[in-house]
This record gives structure tokens, sequence and C-alpha cells, in this order.
């Protein structure tokens, strides 16, 4: 009973961690589908041998086959990464945790909640990343600073120099930096200008 009870409440978290969490952030279709396959299988390797001896190695063995993934994949960024792993966790603990089915809810909920918390703009507001190239050789670390600030219309936190082009005079920087605040534009009174200009007209007759 306890097994039906974790594979259904896997499910659930999963279901949560792609559908409403992932993917009205990040919109990619196809990793929706890789983390809920990639969890289904973790689940039901794990039920199938979770009478063995070899649960432990298996799920140590699971994260490995990832970490390969991650190394032969470019175009994965770290928060998606950070998906995988959590779908592999949660299908590991829907499949090994019987033993404690209520301990096993609990940090699949938490799991979940953790993921979409550290994804949010909460902690990441602010905070901006991105490689630019500029159409000049830069070498001083001051002027790339302030070209970029220029360019990008914020503050830069950091500037890493990827290559900086000589030959064809261009630079490529891996920046770090905050969005500049909007300034506020004072938007006219409708009112107040009508009568302004009917003032004027009145005065210039």
């Amino acid at each position: 009973m306890n097994t039906y009870l974790l594979a259904g409440a896997d499910l659930i978290a999963v279901l949560v961690l792609a559908l409403a969490v992932y993917f009205p952030r990040h919109r990619r279709g196809d990793l929706v589908t890789a983390f809920i396959a990639v969890n289904v299988g973790v689940l039901a390797v794990t039920i199938a041998l979770s009478s063995s001896a070899a649960t432990v190695g298996l799920g140590l063995g699971l994260f490995g086959v990832l970490s390969i993934i991650r190394l032969r994949s470019a175009e994965l960024g770290q928060h998606e990464i950070a998906y995988y792993f959590a779908s592999l966790a949660l299908g590991l603990l829907g499949g090994l945790g019987a033993g404690d089915p209520r301990l096993a809810v609990v940090l699949m909920g938490l799991l979940v909640v953790v993921i979409a918390v550290a994804d949010s703009g909460l902690l990441q507001r602010g905070a901006r990343q991105q490689i630019v190239v500029l159409d000049s050789a830069i070498t001083d670390e001051a002027a790339l600073v302030e070209r970029l600030e220029l360019v990008l219309d914020a503050r830069v936190h950091r500037a890493v120099p990827v290559r900086v082009d000589l030959v064809n005079d261009a630079t490529t920087v891996d920046v770090r930096y905050a969005p500049a605040p909007r300034a506020t534009i004072p938007v006219p009174d409708p009112e107040r200008g009508r009568a302004v200009g009917l003032a004027t007209r009145g005065s210039a007759r």
C-alpha cells in the first residue's frame, strides 16, 4: 500500500515541478517531457529493485548518469540541470521511501518548494548574466566596465573577458549586471494643459 501511495505522491510532485513551476517560467516543452520521463523511469526501476541490496548503488549510479548527460550537453543551463536532479530525487524518494512514507512525502514537497523559490525572482531579482560581444578590442578593465555599463544601461558587477580579438577588433565578455532603474517621466495633466492653452491664446489677443 505504501508503494502505491508514494508512487502517486511522486507523480503529483513531478507534475507540479514540471508543469506548474518549470514550464510557465522557461517554456521548453521538450524538457518537461524529459523531466517526467526521467522521474517515472527512476521510480519504476527503484520500485522493481527495492527489495535488492543494490538500491543505494543504483541511486548513486543514476546521479552519475545525469552528470555525464550534463557534460555532453551544451544546450542545458544550470537551472535545467537542477530540475533534472530534482526529478531524479523525487523518483528515488518515491521508489525507496516505503520504510517511512510520511518522511518521503514531506521531502518531496520540500524539494518542489525549494526549487520553486530558488528559481523565482525572489532570489534572482536584479541579477542578470549574458555573453556580450563588443565591436572593439578593450584590454583595460575600467574602460571595459564603463563601455558595458553604457551599452547595457546597467550597473556591472563583474566582467570577465572571454576573448580579446586584436585582429578583428572585438571583445567577448561574460557580464554579470543589474539593470538600471527606469526614470519616472511625469505625465502632464490634460485638464491643466487645456487650461494653460486657453490662457495663452487669450493673452495673445
